[in-house]
């Protein structure tokens, strides 16, 4: 950066060269006169070639100094105007990239109102009227009851002689066949009410799985669970049993049973357990599930 600087600037470094030249010719030309002529010729020609030094090395730092000056401010300004016509070329890249983006923003709004328009002309159709199917007509057949006594004989012979004759001569006969047909069908009736009647209904059952709890770690399970046992109902059957730890040493009887729904309530099996106030201190239901 420092020779750069340099290089701008006129600066005159062997200046001192041609002040040293110029103080030994004044002294020569006001200082005491030599006594031999040879000597003062080669000082005077020493001081001359000096001096020409001096004015030919100033000549060539200054053709320097401006062809420096003058080459960079040419250089610099090439450079700023080939910069500048690249920022024109991008520039004219960047505008027409905006108008190709400007006209795909205008295609995708025209686009979505038309879609807009579309949907809110669009109603939806009416739903057709469902059609209500009505299931085929079976004919219903009616179920007669064969007769006890043999009528069978009878009737077609009836039926040929209305047919035949308009006027009915085994009314009677016909009335004596339905009250015999309503007879049979009471009695099939009565037989079949008595049947089901015998018929055992189906007996709502549940599965109770419970907790009971002692008072403490010195309780005896083993007897707990033997009064627990002890209860005895109509509907009552005891299942599987174990001991649950729960902390500190003391555990908790789960027990199993099955209870008929109609006889034995959750309600009256717990009461009947804390009876045994000794061994047991509470009672929950664990689970209980539908059989």
């Amino acid at each position: 950066m420092a020779v750069d600087y340099f290089l701008h600037e006129k600066i005159w470094f062997e200046k001192y060269k041609y002040d040293d030249a110029e103080r030994r010719f004044y002294e020569q030309m006001n200082g005491p006169v030599s006594s031999s002529s040879h000597q003062q010729e080669n000082g005077a020609s020493t001081i001359l070639r000096d001096i020409a030094r001096a004015r030919e090395n100033i000549q060539k730092s200054l053709a320097g100094s401006a062809s420096t000056t003058s080459s960079g401010p040419a250089g610099d300004q090439n450079e700023l105007l080939s910069r500048i016509s690249h920022l024109e070329v991008e520039n004219q890249n960047l505008r027409s990239v905006v108008a190709d983006l400007q006209m795909a923003i205008f295609k995708l709004e025209s686009r979505l109102n038309a879609l807009e328009k579309s949907s809110t002309s669009h109603q939806p159709s009416p739903v057709p009227p469902t059609q209500k199917v009505e299931p085929f007509s079976v004919p219903s057949k009616k179920v007669e009851l064969p007769p006890a006594s043999p009528a069978k004989k009878v009737e077609p012979a009836a039926a040929e002689e209305d047919d035949d004759d308009d006027i009915d001569l085994f009314g009677s006969d016909d009335e004596e066949e339905d009250q015999e047909a309503a007879k049979v069908r009471e009695e099939r009736l009565r037989q079949y009410a008595e049947k089901k009647a015998k018929k055992p209904g189906l007996i709502a059952k549940s599965s109770i799985l419970l907790d009971v709890k002692p008072w403490d770690d010195e309780t005896d399970m083993a007897k707990m669970e033997e009064c627990v046992r002890s209860i005895h109902m109509d509907g009552l059957v005891w299942g599987a049993s174990k001991l649950v730890p729960v902390g500190y040493g003391i555990k908790k009887l789960q027990i199993q049973c099955v209870v008929e729904d109609d006889k034995v309530g959750t309600d009256i099996l717990e009461e009947e357990i804390t009876k045994f106030e000794d061994y047991v201190q509470s009672v929950d239901i664990a689970a209980f599930n539908k059989i």
